[in-house]
């Protein structure tokens, strides 16, 4: 059997599997196949009935009134084995969702930030264990929370050593995200300081006030995830002299081909963008989405602020799967691309938080280290997902690409709706 399949027969082939009024939107995934057949292809070991059983899932979650749609992505080897949607991009339209439906990612977003810092990595303008403060000074000196007084000021510590870049990138250097992520004096103080207030404030504007708040625990003690990953696109900012949407798109968007990805859907762009939605009792959808991701924000959130498709994302995806090489083209070192699927936690923190059993966690990815723990997903896969309900993951082991995206404010439910996948994927 020739191994080598040519993208345009993937394409043809896609397209004889969809109706009419769905094939025209093939052209707009073109450069993704065309992307993955240049790999070199083996026959794929994934089971169709496997396959099968992730889309009967999906389609029983959007049948029963949890999901309005789900678009699917799968590739192994190099050869999509599956580009599915199935439910509503629009439920009070019924308009379908499409394979190049447009999807907030929200923190999909950090694994993109972490690989903009790397490429900065690769040119050496920082080492891992750069303390933050040396690159901005107005986090130097901070100290660390032990208690609040009565008044609601706060009891403090100094820090035992400056928090590293390689602790800003793994969730370990002491910062701690706002609520409802996080809990307690340190989430109300950046709420109290206008941190994270997208509409209002950028991340240059917020970084003084946020030096003056205490990190809630001694950098290097605990996994706590958290606003760091706001912090790296600041710093990929200040790096670089460049804003990080401008950073993003000449460095990595426009590179891997991911014309759908930004920090905003544009007009020309907006029937394409899926409807956010969170499951009521009765088995209907309540719209929970804003028209914030309808124009250019004024905060570059690199923890959460872009949009995509899963076209695009597989390109991202199968750029770290390629060890950073796109098109016969190096994007990120093979160094690097290690680096960020490595386990880069302290000695101290055994693994990440108990949603996530048998994973620790790299530079801006969970990795998983105990497959049984994590129903069968090879160790050294790393992985990550959106508030929303998008999620993906990257098998080095199997070759494997997995993306699914949906628009679900029910974060259990998608956590559940993850699990599910992965089972069917790799349970016998």
């Amino acid at each position: 059997m020739n191994n080598k399949l040519n993208a345009h027969t993937i394409i043809r082939k896609m397209a004889g599997d969809v109706p009419n009024a769905v094939a025209k939107i093939i052209p707009r995934v073109a450069a993704t196949i065309a992307l993955i057949a240049a790999a070199g292809l083996v026959s794929a070991q994934i089971d169709q009935t496997k396959l099968d059983a992730v889309k009967a899932d999906m389609q029983a979650r959007v049948d029963a009134g949890k999901l309005s749609g789900v678009v699917l992505m799968v590739a192994q080897d190099g050869e999509v084995l599956m580009n599915d949607a199935v439910g509503y991009q629009n439920v009070e339209d019924q308009v379908p969702m499409s394979t190049d439906s447009i999807f907030r990612i929200f923190s999909m977003t950090k694994p993109i930030a972490g690989t903009a810092l790397m490429l900065l990595y690769d040119e050496g303008r920082f080492t891992l264990d750069d303390a933050v403060e040396k690159h901005i000074p107005a986090l130097a000196g901070m100290e660390v929370f032990v208690s609040q007084n009565e008044d609601g000021s706060f009891v403090t510590e100094p820090a035992d050593h400056p928090m590293t870049v390689r602790e800003l990138m793994s969730h370990t250097g002491g910062l701690v995200y706002t609520p409802p992520l996080s809990q307690g004096p340190i989430a109300k103080a950046y709420v109290d300081a206008g941190i994270m207030n997208l509409p209002n404030y950028t991340m240059a504007e917020s970084i003084p006030k946020l030096g003056g708040i205490p990190l809630s625990y001694q950098p290097g003690t605990q996994w706590v995830y958290s606003i760091s990953v706001d912090v790296q696109g600041y710093l990929v900012e200040v790096l670089s002299g460049q804003t990080f949407d401008v950073f993003l798109k000449e460095r990595l968007f426009d590179p891997l081909g991911m014309i759908d990805t930004a920090f905003f859907v544009s007009a020309d762009k907006a029937d394409r963008f899926a409807r956010q939605y969170r499951p009521k009792a009765d088995g209907t959808l309540a719209r929970t989405d804003s028209g914030m991701f309808l124009r250019k924000p004024k905060f570059l959130s690199g923890g959460g602020g872009l949009t995509s498709t899963t076209a695009d994302y597989m390109q991202f995806a199968q750029m770290h799967l390629n060890n950073g090489m796109h098109d016969g083209k190096r994007i990120v070192s093979e160094d690097a691309i290690q680096l960020m699927r490595s386990n880069q936690l302290p000695d101290e923190v055994p693994n990440i938080a108990q949603l996530y059993p048998g994973n620790v966690f790299g530079l801006d990815f969970a990795i998983v280290e105990d497959s049984a723990a994590y129903q069968g997903a090879p160790v050294g896969t790393h992985w990550w997902w959106g508030i929303a309900g998008s999620w993906f993951w990257i098998d080095p082991v199997e070759n494997v690409i997995f993306i699914g995206m949906i628009q679900n404010d029910d974060i259990l439910y998608s956590l559940q709706t993850h699990g599910a996948a992965r089972a069917a994927i790799y349970g016998e």
